[in-house]
């Protein structure tokens, strides 16, 4: 199969890397000059929990300079309707777009631009962090999940296979938008709360004050879930999150990360997504509405901040 992999941040390099490591055509597609020619000069990083290595993979800012089978959205998802607008006259209608992008929205904005059925989805617990262009860390590792599962062509079966292959552990699922829920609030109650207090994942339950947020902040998401009918892939929402904390105890959360390096972060398509869908949905969301505020004053007083 050949891959086209859009957005070479943590994990469109991490994907990008393994998957040509195991023996598949890949490109790297970058908006930035720069980054692509250091990318191409050096080739990708990583170090982390499978180990160290470099692999030269093309990346390329232009027309892509393969015809991929699976298009893989890995941008920020603020920038999906971006990349998806310069992409569409480059992509061969056989081709799958696939997303396993934080938030949701993403399926929505890619199928306004491509046909319905060519859209895939999923979710994948593999954990990474940008440490420079083209060098990120392997964090954790986590089964990938996507669907839904059909199509003549097989092409579910094809992409987890390749992913398998690659060393990703990938299942295929029918019910995509459950899953992209259940990470959703997983997300809601972890990476805004890290972003404003800058703590790692681990302390965020064990802070009397950080844990009662985390609390009110999942469980409005569950109420807007439930009116939508949703069925999470877990019983206890707030255990499920507090489970996560423990388990990347270390990490430092993506929306962390953004803020450290002062770059416009996802909130509009985490706790965000929450107040909109509550909104629509008469629904009180006031816990993630002061939260998605928090975050976006944040982004937008970068140059401003007395503490650093």
């Amino acid at each position: 199969m050949r891959f086209l992999i859009v957005g070479p941040g943590a994990m469109g390099c991490l994907f990008a890397a393994r998957l040509k490591m195991a023996g598949f055509e890949v490109v790297l597609q970058d908006k930035h000059e720069e980054r692509a020619l250091e990318i191409n000069k050096k080739g990708i990083r990583v170090e982390g929990v499978t180990g160290e290595y470099r692999v030269k993979v093309r990346t390329n800012t232009g027309k892509p300079p393969l015809v991929p089978d699976v298009v893989l959205i890995c941008v920020k998802s603020y920038d999906t309707l971006a990349a998806a607008q310069i992409l569409r006259p480059w992509i061969e209608p056989k081709a799958r777009i696939l997303t396993l992008q934080n938030g949701v929205g993403n399926i929505e904005i890619l199928q306004e631009i491509f046909n319905e059925q060519r859209i895939l989805g999923g979710v994948t617990a593999e954990g990474a962090t940008v440490l420079g262009p083209g060098s990120i860390r392997h964090a954790g590792q986590g089964e990938t999940m996507i669907g839904p599962v059909n199509g003549p062509d097989n092409a579910v079966a094809k992409i987890v296979n390749a992913f398998n292959k690659a060393g990703f552990v990938t299942k295929a699922i029918e019910d995509v938008e459950n899953l992209i829920w259940g990470k959703l609030i997983i997300n809601v109650g972890i990476n805004a709360l890290a972003a404003i207090t800058g703590l790692k994942n681990g302390l965020l339950p064990k802070f009397s004050g950080t844990r009662i947020i985390m609390e009110q902040a999942v469980n409005e998401a569950v109420s807007v879930a439930r009116t939508k009918g949703i069925t999470l892939p877990y019983s206890d929402p707030l255990g499920r999150v507090i489970e996560v904390c423990q388990a990347t105890s270390g990490n430092v959360a993506s929306m962390l990360q953004d803020v450290l390096n002062k770059k416009m972060t996802e909130i509009e398509f985490i706790n965000g997504a929450i107040v909109r869908e509550g909104k629509a949905r008469g629904i009180a969301t006031p816990v993630n509405s002061t939260l998605t505020h928090l975050v976006k004053t944040l982004q937008e007083t970068y140059a401003q901040r007395s503490i650093s």
